[in-house]
Parts: structure tokens; C-alpha cells; sequence
């Protein structure tokens, strides 16, 4: 009756015991091995041949298994295999090929640091046509993701709704560009560590993309930078809900209008770690956003001030549920009284480590239409005890409250707040 088996740092298990294990349990439908050296191919190939219920496989780590493992898996009768994660193994083109044609049921699909899987595998993968059914695609460290590869995967996977590349270093803008026009059902892609891709390729994308995608994540990609832009005719994102740019050192921020006019339906903005982010380069994107913002990250930049808060909470007041600059140290009580007078709908804050003080704090307590949930004030040094009162009040509708770092606030104020709060969680 088994169903579920992890082996996990098991050396001493080997192909003897996982072949006894497949030959008894016809009913397995998830398996996980990780960091097994006694397991290899004869094990895959039997739980292929004696498995047949088997939806959900992971093999990370383990040297012995190869190709004939991989294809014993996968052609041997698991129909409705529907999840695989190959993560660091010593396979080859031939297993992608066989992913590609064999691979049928398989919605959800992970690759990770397959060292000798080249480009032809990637490109066998997607044009073989098998992955009818394929929904969600993660490949990590493969060097064999190119440009062509990655064209050939949009259009033989015509289901594929989420994409997530990471350290995929030979992927560049005519690889993001050919996918994105490629990709009919693309709903979500995630760059990340993908340092060849440049701030053309993605507004390129984004204007050739399909009409469903919803969500960019685009991460620590050392490519994204401002540069001469010549692409005067783009085409407009209506789909895009969602945008992320974050930990970019060197995207300094002076296209972000040109990003909030192709993306003028954004729910969600994350600019986190964007240093060089200036209110000049912000507002334009604020006052372009047509659909207005729900939830917004500006944590990290450090050179934003009140009036980009002030912006933001008069253009978005009316939706805005979440924001966050924390160590937005040029921020002060003004953006709070912005925040207390037109954010209705806010109930999670967080200003740690801004230049905020016990007035600001009076000041959100104040607020008319002020119903936060959850409010961070981890290192704000200039709140002091005579903020309790506006905290307490403030506290009425808290279910988080974060004073770790106040300095300012003494212990015995904290402890009366927790008694006075006793239905709110404070970090202290």
C-alpha cells in the first residue's frame, strides 16, 4: 500500500533494496531520491516497469543514475508521470530527448545543473512535440539553454504557463524575444542570474508577448542597466498585473517610464534592492499605471524620499493594500501623514529603518480611514515611548507589530503594549 517514499543521504541503500521496493508497491505515486551513490538505473528502470501509478519523481545527486535510467523511467509505462526534477545527474542529450518525446503527462518539469546536457538536447526536448501537457518549466545552471534552445521550447510546449530561468548564462535578448513570441500560453517568467539578458530584450519581450502574461520577476541580473534604447514603436503589456525588479546594482532606472507605459495595468510592483531608484524616475511609472497598485516593494532603495511616498499614496490610496520601504532612510513623518490622509485600503506597512519619528507615528494614528493589520518600525530609533499611546490605538485592528531595534522604546513600554495588545503578535 505505499504511495510516498523519500530516500534521502541513504549510501547504503542500493539498486537491490529500491527493485524489491518497486516490485512490491504497485501503488507508488511519489518518489524522491537524494544524494543516494548506490542508486542507478536498474532501480529507475524497474519503478518505471512496476509503478505505473507513479505521478511525482525527484532524483538529485545521485552519480550511478544516467540515461538508461532515465529513459527505463520514462518509456516504460509511467503514463502519468506529471512531475519530474532532475538535479545535478550525469546525463545527457539523450535524456532530454527522451523527456521530449516520451514525456507526455508531465506538467510540471525541473532542471538543474545538468553539466552535459547540450544545446541539441534542449532543442531535441522542445521540438520532439511530447510536452503537450507541460505547464511549468525551471531550468537552473544548464549551459546547454541557449538562445535556439530556448525558442524551441516556447513552441513545442504550447501549454507552458510558467517559466523560470536561473544562472542560464548563454540565454540572451534574441533567445528572451524569439520565447516570448513563441509562448501563446506564457502566464509567468522569472530571469534570474541571467546576466546576458539587457533592459531591450525585456521591454522587447514585453511588447511581443502574448496577451496572457501576467507576471516578470526579473532577479540579480547584472545585464539590466540603462543603455540607448532604439525601439520607439513598442507595443503595450495590457496583461501584465505584476513586475519585479530586484537586486539589479546596475539598472539605474531612467526607462522606468517607458516600463510603466507598456505596462499600464500593474497591480503589483517590486523594486526591491534597486538602489539607484530616484523619485524623478519613479513618478512617471505612478502616474502611468492605469490600473492601480495593490501592493508595492520599494525596500532598499535608498534614494527615494516623501515625495515619491506622497505620490503614490495620492495616485493609489484608493487600492494600495500593501507597502514596504524599509531603509528608506530619506523617508520621514510627511509620507506618513500622506499615507494616514489617502491610503483606505492599507493594512500592511512596513517604514523600518526610516527617518520616521513619535509626530508620524501620531500622525498614522490619526488617519480617518487607517485599518492596518500588520506595521513595521524595526530600527526606527526616533520612536520613542511617546508613541505608545498612537500605538495603542493603532493596535485596535494589529495582528503584527514589529518594534525590534526602537532604541527609544524601553522595555517596560513593550511590555505594557503586549498586555494592552494581548490579540497582536509584537517582536520586540
Amino acid at each position: 500500500m505505499l504511495e510516498k517514499l523519500d530516500l534521502s543521504q541513504c549510501p547504503l541503500i542500493s539498486d537491490k533494496g529500491l527493485v524489491a521496493v518497486a516490485k512490491s508497491n504497485p501503488n507508488l505515486t511519489a518518489l524522491t531520491i537524494e544524494y543516494c551513490s548506490n542508486i542507478g538505473n536498474e532501480s529507475l528502470q524497474a519503478i518505471g516497469r512496476y509503478c505505473p501509478k507513479l505521478q511525482s519523481i525527484t532524483i538529485k545527486d545521485c552519480p550511478r543514475v544516467g540515461d538508461q535510467g532515465i529513459a527505463g523511467l520514462l518509456s516504460s509505462g509511467c503514463s502519468v508521470l506529471a512531475k519530474v526534477k532532475l538535479q545535478v545527474l550525469n546525463i545527457t542529450d539523450f535524456s532530454l530527448a527522451v523527456i521530449g518525446h516520451y514525456g507526455k503527462s508531465i506538467t510540471n518539469l525541473v532542471l538543474t545543473g545538468l553539466q552535459s546536457v547540450t544545446q541539441k538536447g534542449f532543442w531535441v526536448m522542445g521540438s520532439a512535440q511530447g510536452l503537450q501537457m507541460l505547464s511549468s518549466l525551471a531550468i537552473t545552471s544548464c549551459r546547454g539553454t541557449s538562445d535556439l534552445s530556448l525558442e524551441a521550447l516556447g513552441k513545442g510546449c504550447p501549454n507552458l504557463k510558467h517559466m523560470h530561468l536561473r544562472k542560464c548564462c548563454f540565454v540572451s535578448d534574441g533567445g528572451l524575444v524569439a520565447f516570448a513570441k513563441a509562448a501563446g500560453s506564457l502566464e509567468s517568467l522569472q530571469l534570474e542570474e541571467c546576466n546576458r539578458i539587457t533592459e531591450v530584450g525585456i521591454l522587447n519581450a514585453l511588447s511581443n508577448c502574448n496577451s496572457k502574461l501576467k507576471s516578470l520577476s526579473i532577479i540579480k541580473c547584472m545585464g539590466i542597466k540603462d543603455v540607448p534604447l532604439e525601439t520607439p514603436c513598442l507595443s503595450p503589456c495590457e496583461s501584465l498585473r505584476s513586475l519585479s525588479i530586484k537586486s539589479c546594482p546596475w539598472f539605474n532606472s531612467s526607462s522606468l517610464a517607458l516600463v510603466g507605459k507598456l505596462c499600464p495595468q500593474l497591480h503589483h510592483l517590486d523594486l526591491s534592492g534597486v538602489c539607484g531608484l530616484t523619485d524623478s524616475s519613479l513618478l512617471p511609472l505612478l502616474e502611468s499605471c492605469e490600473g492601480k497598485l495593490v501592493k508595492v516593494n520599494l525596500s532598499g532603495c535608498v534614494n527615494l524620499t516623501d515625495e515619491s511616498v506622497s505620490a503614490l499614496a495620492r495616485l493609489h490610496g484608493g487600492t494600495l493594500e500593501l507597502l514596504n520601504i524599509e531603509g528608506c532612510k530619506k523617508v520621514t513623518d510627511a509620507a506618513l501623514v500622506a499615507i494616514a490622509d489617502s491610503c483606505v485600503f492599507l493594512n500592511d506597512l512596513d517604514v523600518s529603518k526610516c527617518s520616521i519619528t513619535d509626530s508620524g507615528i501620531a500622525a498614522l494614528a490619526g488617519g480617518e480611514f487607517v485599518n492596518f493589520q500588520i506595521l513595521s518600525l524595526s530600527g526606527c530609533s526616533m520612536v520613542s515611548n511617546r508613541s505608545a499611546p498612537h500605538l495603542k490605538k493603532l493596535g485596535e485592528n494589529l495582528v503584527g507589530l514589529n518594534l525590534q531595534h526602537c532604541n527609544s522604546i524601553s522595555s517596560s513600554t513593550v511590555e505594557q503594549l503586549v498586555e494592552d495588545l494581548w490579540r497582536c503578535d509584537i517582536l520586540a
